[in-house]
């Protein structure tokens, strides 16, 4: 898009970081909903005092809402093993505060998920089978602890030393009476999109401290105003024209009503004069609520006048509606000048252009549909996810790695994983079609593309296009794949693989393949009935012959060991509407059976003769050979 490509990179970094920013405050609004409720009903000046319940609010705002921060943070990095890191580095910055750490946490949870990224990229090939969890455990708890510790002595204090200058700042605009002028900054900001990150990352934290002292603090309502936005939607409904005028009435409802402010965004960037009356609108609200002591009890997210009114402590309501009415009336008077004297409102394209433009400006650094690019660099990671990530997804994703290495793309990483554990950073994520639900709420930064076939789909096609499309150049690196020189023989052994089997049922053979797996030790009983529940949810059948059923991923715990187990059956199984020729049993600890399961996926995908050569091997040997060579 032309919009993302000419764009001001300072300008995209800010909105990126503003969004990054907000992202940790915004999953967690319900926890600053229930400390408000709370610290407005029950400490001294609320509506129902009570100085036993009051005691609730207080942890809540020092270590919980921190913690989820902290947390939502390093997962947005790293995932749930990002998160909980996080939230350790922000326990130790919380300690060493008497104040919410709520900046602290912005800080440390990103970093300490950052960290443990770096940590598991470093020593991912390194850690031996079986030691996995061992490892990943104490590595979390050690790192988490040392994050702790910096926390506490080095970064707590150079926070609290930021926030006394900001406090300061704050209160000398506060004493000259100028505190209104920070509209002139959060007016345009919101257009930007950097609503979320100026409320959240900046005046929350303040207003926590003014409300934990005064009850109230203006500084909840000073983005969340709606007025500014109300009036100028107004102006529009009367003196507007074309598409900006007939939507303007169902844009007030969204915007006041439903407190998405971004709906009249569109309109400031069809027309930015309005910022004119945006500005001092805002000013007007901001010097109402310092001049009638208005304020909120807590951050109403979203701006909505409900939520407005429901953070409202008592005593400031007739203040609050002042600051809305106000800054709704000089916005309606200023736009309304602006319109009527504007030639160019009748364009009916203009609404459109703006919202087109709008969306490129809240979508950068995002993965678009049909774009390669992503702030002017290339797609980098891609994975493929399915239930448990130990057998189809991983077959898929040695296939599609293969294929753009010969290519000569090998600077894309193509991993594969369970669905639950898609790294915040993906950018593409391949799953199954019954999968798409779960993959969606998995990984809602990515792009998804759904699959009815893990091997035989055009997923490569469909990326290579892209990526020429957009002029990428290939890589010079050899595309030879490596493999593991010490393969672990207990994988895959003779005694695993069964040929020229009678054909049976589908759940038949699942069983039969997990008993192979049983008897030689590599699971206990239960792992063959979790991987039936498996293929009930989706099919394990993978393309060309060959179906790979296995356990779900919270059937890990029943493997002992990994394995594999091969049956061939010459007249097939029926998968669904599929007929698989071979089926492989599959439980996987580590990454051990990785390599067996990238040499099958090459060779169904490089040879179109495999699948035959699989339904009519005649030894066990010929098998073997085919899966490990």
């Amino acid at each position: 898009m032309s919009e993302t490509t000419n764009s001001n990179p300072l300008q995209e970094k800010v909105q990126v970081f503003g969004r990054f920013l907000s992202g940790m405050v915004m999953p967690n609004i319900g926890a600053f909903i229930a400390w408000g409720l709370l610290t407005a009903l029950f400490i001294p000046t609320g509506w129902t005092p009570n100085a036993y319940l009051a005691k609730a609010s207080g942890p809540m705002v020092q270590w919980l809402i921190p913690l989820l921060i902290g947390y939502s943070g390093g997962r947005a990095i790293y995932g749930h093993r990002g998160g909980v890191v996080g939230a350790i580095a922000t326990a130790g910055v919380i300690a060493g505060a008497d104040i919410p750490m709520f900046l602290g946490a912005m800080i440390m949870g990103p970093f300490g998920g950052w960290c443990i990224k770096k940590f598991d990229d470093a020593f991912e090939e390194s850690i031996p089978a079986g030691f996995e969890m061992l490892v990943n455990n104490f590595s979390a708890g050690i790192l988490g602890a040392i994050l702790a510790v910096i926390a506490y002595m080095v970064i707590g204090p150079v926070v609290l030393a930021l926030n006394n200058v900001l406090r300061t700042a704050v209160e000398f605009l506060v004493n000259v009476n100028l505190i209104p002028l920070v509209s002139i900054l959060v007016e345009p900001g919101k257009i930007l999109f950097l609503n979320n990150a100026i409320n959240h990352g900046i005046f929350t934290p303040i207003g926590v401290q003014e409300s934990q002292t005064f009850g109230k603090s203006l500084f909840f309502l000073i983005e969340a105003n709606p007025g500014p936005g109300f009036g100028m939607l107004l102006a529009f409904c009367l003196f507007g024209k074309g598409a900006a005028k007939g939507s303007a009435p169902g844009a007030i409802i969204i915007h006041f009503l439903g407190g998405i402010h971004e709906i009249y965004f569109p309109y400031v960037l069809m027309k930015p004069l309005l910022l004119i009356a945006l500005i001092p609108a805002g000013m007007t609200g901001v010097f109402t609520l310092h001049l009638l002591n208005g304020g909120l009890i807590a951050p109403a997210s979203p701006g909505s006048i409900f939520a407005v009114l429901a953070m409202t402590p008592k005593g400031a309501y007739f203040a609050n509606i002042a600051a809305v009415t106000a800054a709704t009336v000089v916005s309606f008077i200023i736009s309304s000048i602006i319109l009527k004297s504007s030639k160019d409102t009748d364009s009916e394209g203009s609404l459109e252009t703006a919202q087109t433009s709008m969306q490129a400006m809240k979508n950068r650094g995002k993965v678009f549909e049909n774009e390669t690019i992503i702030n002017g660099a290339q797609i980098k990671k891609i994975i493929y996810a399915c239930d448990a990530g130990m057998g189809s997804s991983a077959m898929g994703a040695s296939a599609l790695r293969n294929k753009f290495k010969k290519a000569g793309y090998p600077q894309i990483s193509i991993t594969n994983c369970a669905i639950e554990n898609i790294p915040a950073d993906a950018q593409i994520v391949v799953s199954h079609e019954k999968l798409a639900e779960r993959a969606k709420k998995a990984s809602p930064q990515a792009e998804h593309i759904f699959v009815t076939d893990f091997l035989q789909n055009n997923v490569f096609d469909i990326l290579i296009d892209r990526i020429k499309s957009a002029g990428i150049t290939q890589s010079n690196i050899s595309a030879d794949t490596p493999k593991s020189s010490n393969f672990n023989k207990n994988l895959l052994k003779l005694s695993n693989i069964k040929i020229g089997l009678t054909s049976v049922s589908r759940d038949e053979a699942i069983k039969m393949a997990g008993q192979i797996l049983v008897d030689g030790g590599y699971v206990d009983k239960a792992y063959v009935k979790a991987m039936l529940h498996r293929e009930e949810q989706v099919s394990t059948y993978i393309g060309k012959g060959v179906a790979i059923p296995h356990g779900e991923n919270s059937a890990k715990s029943d493997i002992k060991a990994s394995g594999l187990s091969v049956l061939q059956f010459p007249q097939g199984v029926k998968f669904d509407d599929e007929t698989a020729y071979i089926v492989i049993g599959i439980a996987g600890i580590g990454n051990e059976h990785l390599t067996i399961l990238a040499n099958i996926a090459t060779m169904l995908d490089e040879n179109e003769h495999a699948a035959d050569m699989l339904k009519n091997a005649k030894t066990a040997q010929e098998i073997f050979d085919l899966f490990t060579k």
